[in-house]
């Protein structure tokens, strides 16, 4: 399961508002695709479909689409969003990796 924080559940609500999507209805897709400083990248992005291989999860009144290959890599992961001028935007704490680059946007297992 992937968790959602208060703060990122604020956060994604107003971007899908923003983007024309209904948190509701819609999903937040989150993934895993190669590359990085350490390997794996998170691809975190909006859609209105549900895919053939999707895994979903709702936490927070958020409902979270992920595919079942990326699923190993995100087992666990907490999505948080930390703003103000230091903020690095969404943060994945993901108890699977290793090790991760300085910004947080990737990492390896």
């Amino acid at each position: 399961m992937i968790k959602v924080s208060d703060t990122a559940k604020k956060k994604i609500i107003d971007l899908m508002n923003d983007d024309g999507f209904d948190a509701a209805h819609d999903y937040v897709r989150v993934g895993v695709k190669s590359g990085g400083c350490s390997g794996l990248s998170y691809d975190l992005k909006f859609d209105k479909t549900k895919g053939e291989d999707d895994k979903i999860f709702v936490d927070n009144d958020i409902t979270i689409a992920v595919e079942k290959k990326s699923f190993l890599y995100l087992a666990g992961t907490i999505l948080e969003f930390s703003g103000g001028l230091n903020g690095k935007g969404f943060v994945f704490n993901n108890p699977n990796a290793s090790r991760t680059c300085g910004c947080g946007e990737s990492f390896s297992l």
